[in-house]
């Protein structure tokens, strides 16, 4: 097995830490962005918007099919005062996040981290896999209402799921769903 190849299924485990929960609602730390120009981006500019965040790979093909989704959500809900936002925080993302977004065609900032921020930011333990894509929904106060890591059921039916809790973040509806549930290894 290559390093690059363990490092990557590290990354994308199955299993979630037992008892793991990041408390949902809470409110949405600040968070900064690097952006390929050299600029920063704080999550707070965007505040009184809805906001869907996705922390993702450069090299993942779920984050990018996700990512080109993500897009498309953006422009359907262009004038709603939703923001889409994403943050790539794979190993190389600084060098590889323009062409990211360039290659997927990208209408939202998406800039890089190193991943202790994004996983803070998340309440996540940093020594824990996890599957990305991440998505982290926002409401209009700053308060995080769901999260939802890569192998959760949300993320089977995203083009569904990500428009429904958009829609009930709209509509001042209060999502309780979407921390990664207890889980044990599979094969």
């Amino acid at each position: 097995m290559t390093k690059l190849f363990a490092v990557m299924a590290l990354a994308t485990s199955v299993f979630t830490a037992p008892g793991f929960g990041a408390k949902v609602p809470r409110k949405a730390p600040e968070f900064t962005f690097q952006m390929a120009d050299g600029s920063k981006q704080d999550l707070s500019q965007y505040k009184g918007k809805t906001i869907v965040l996705a922390f993702m790979y450069t090299t993942c093909p779920h984050c990018q099919k996700t990512s080109q989704l993500l897009a498309q959500v953006q422009k359907e809900y262009e004038g709603k005062d939703v923001q889409i936002l994403g943050a790539v925080f794979d190993q190389g993302a600084a060098a590889r996040v323009q062409e990211f977004n360039k290659t997927l065609g990208l209408n939202f900032p998406v800039g890089y981290s190193d991943p202790k921020p994004v996983l803070d930011f998340l309440q996540f333990p940093a020594t824990d896999p996890y599957f990305v894509p991440i998505l982290v929904f926002i409401d209009r106060n700053g308060m995080i209402r769901a999260q939802y890591f890569g192998d959760d059921k949300f993320l089977e039916s995203p083009e569904v799921n990500i428009r429904g809790e958009i829609d009930k973040l709209l509509k001042g509806g209060a999502t309780t769903t979407g921390v990664a549930p207890k889980k044990t290894p599979k094969s």
